[in-house]
């Protein structure tokens, strides 16, 4: 399942997520910081989503309520959500 999810209050502006069986497959980040990205992205491939979840929940980006990565585990808990 593709996940498409627009954050609010980071640089990055688009966030694609695939999932397979429970698995985070892939990640596509639009804007923000480039290489950061990429490496979240790739440390992410194969990861339980609640496992992804644990990990980004409640991170902050300097003097900002949120990040690109607690950006990321909102759009994980919208799909466990929409999928119970």
């Amino acid at each position: 399942m593709k996940i498409t999810y627009k954050p609010r209050g980071v640089c990055s502006r688009l966030m694609e997520i695939e999932i397979e069986d429970g698995k985070i497959a892939s990640v596509q980040v639009t804007g923000g910081c480039d290489g950061n990205l990429k490496g979240i992205s790739r440390l992410l491939v194969g990861m339980e989503v609640d496992e992804a979840i644990r990990r980004m929940e409640g991170i902050r980006c300097g003097m900002k309520a949120t990040s690109c990565p607690d950006q990321l585990s909102i759009a994980l808990r919208r799909y466990q959500r929409e999928n119970a």
